[in-house]
């Protein structure tokens, strides 16, 4: 009785002619002849942009204490307000209906006489860049559910994050760094941790790569010292070979196809990464400008700059993280509002303006697309008199570049900053408006998975043209 033969001895054996083409057919649907996932596409209409830098302000900024001042809370402050309800409250035994002036005063800037608290006086400068968006509206006031809808337009784990979505529609321009990078706070992640920058159901390729903020910009990035360049390669190319011929043997598993082309990115990455994290190539000028020189701003400085650096050669999508871990450590600021965004707006306030400062000198902000937010705003009310609550029913976003409308404000929030009441703006809008600017039609960009196609905007969210320029 001869030996049963798998599949893949049958195709290895039938050499060249129908054989030989379904190897090459199932190692290219695999990836495993050369096919990268992270080639750049044709996106489906002309682009306005073509990366984004998204500026996460992790644990909720205020908005009615940022970019949408409410003298009615000066006048009721320590006073109930008429529209809160018992049930909006996240920490229901600490949150009462007394309402909380803000702490800070405001300005009209640009010409657009944009409102800005008196803590982001560098980015005022940028007024007439700014689309300011005071009625956005998400589904959850809890951080976990709030960011993961924020990242991936689902409240549950498992759907791949916008990254990923922009870096599975378009590719990359780059082939020697990632197509999405995170950029974290110097005091950890957010919760949730890597699910914010997951791939979800889609190929591992897709997923964001966090790089460190010291030393290596990525875990185990070098060889050891005593590993030649050629025998790294010798070695690569080995488990290319060992890869190719388990995919043929097990064509279902294309996760494969993901590990082949992170091995050879890697390989590729041990020099172009290593450059681009080098901030000393930058001007002292430039160093200073970004807050490199001043322990506040030093390392959300160096984050915005490495941000530019990254989109310059290519990179897709850029997310940087301020705030970390959970508490006063994020703009989480239950316990004493003034105290916390005074802290988190002088880190960020320089770099952020260095950031578009930067982008327009170069021209990079024509084609980049800068979003600032959080996951949700903060409460009108009072948290243990001197605090906010988690508050998803109102809050503000602002873009800029990347074809956006500059000097604008879009929306409203009612007149203690409570609900989005005027042109409300959901978050599967926010999605779908910033994959158009990547010349992306939210409805067409599919990925199907367990016998559904499914979207970043899933089975809502309209592109707002009011914001487009």
């Amino acid at each position: 009785m001869k030996p049963f033969l798998t599949r893949r001895q049958i195709l290895q054996q039938s050499g060249a002619g129908f054989g030989g083409l379904a190897l090459q057919s199932l190692l290219g649907a695999d990836g495993l002849t050369g096919t990268n996932p992270l080639l750049a596409k044709p996106p489906h209409f002309a682009p306005k942009a073509k990366s984004v830098i998204f500026l996460f302000m992790y644990g909720g900024p205020s908005h009615i204490d940022l970019f949408d001042p409410k003298p009615m809370l000066t006048k009721y402050d320590g006073k109930p307000i008429p529209v809160w309800k018992k049930e909006d409250a996240f920490m229901g035994g600490k949150t009462k209906n007394v309402a909380m002036r803000s702490p800070y005063r405001f300005a009209r800037h640009g010409q657009a006489g944009i409102d800005i608290a008196e803590v982001y006086p560098n980015l005022a400068r940028h007024a007439d860049s700014l689309c300011v968006i005071r009625s956005m509206h998400a589904e959850s006031n809890n951080h976990g559910p709030a960011l993961f809808q924020m990242n991936s337009g689902f409240i549950q784990a498992g759907r791949p994050s916008m990254g990923s979505w922009v870096t599975y529609g378009l590719g990359s321009e780059s082939e020697n760094l990632p197509a999405f990078v995170v950029l974290l706070d110097k005091l950890g992640a957010p919760v949730n941790g890597a699910l914010n920058w997951s791939n979800g159901f889609m190929p591992a390729s897709y997923q964001g790569v966090p790089f460190r903020s010291s030393g290596e910009p990525i875990a185990y990035l070098t060889p050891p010292k005593n590993v030649a360049p050629s025998r790294q390669r010798a070695r690569l190319d080995l488990l290319k070979q060992w890869n190719a011929e388990y995919a043929a043997a097990n064509p279902a598993e294309s996760a494969l196809a993901a590990r082949l082309n992170a091995y050879e990115l890697a390989y590729r990455m041990q020099m172009s990464a290593t450059e681009c994290t080098d901030l000393s190539r930058e001007p002292e000028s430039v160093r200073r400008m970004y807050g490199l020189d001043h322990p506040t701003t030093a390392h959300f400085g160096r984050n915005c700059l490495l941000a530019r650096r990254l989109v310059e050669r290519g990179v897709r999508f850029v997310q940087v993280y301020s705030g970390g871990n959970e508490g006063p450590k994020a703009w989480d600021a239950h316990d004493d509002l003034k105290r916390n965004h005074d802290l988190h707006c002088a880190e960020t306030d320089g770099p952020i303006a260095a950031l578009l400062d930067d982008l327009k000198i170069s021209g990079l902000l024509d084609s980049t697309l800068v979003v600032w937010g959080g996951e949700f705003g903060r409460s009108p009310v009072a948290e243990n008199g001197k605090g906010r609550d988690h508050h998803p029913k109102g809050f503000t976003m602002w873009m800029a570049g990347g074809g956006i409308r500059g000097g604008y404000i879009h929306g409203a929030t009612d007149e203690f900053g409570y609900r989005a009441v005027e042109k409300p703006v959901s978050v599967p809008d926010l999605h779908a408006t910033i994959l158009h600017q990547l010349g992306l039609d939210h409805e067409q960009l599919t990925y199907r998975f367990n016998s559904r196609d499914f979207r970043l905007t899933d089975v809502s969210g309209d592109v707002v043209r009011e914001l487009l320029a």
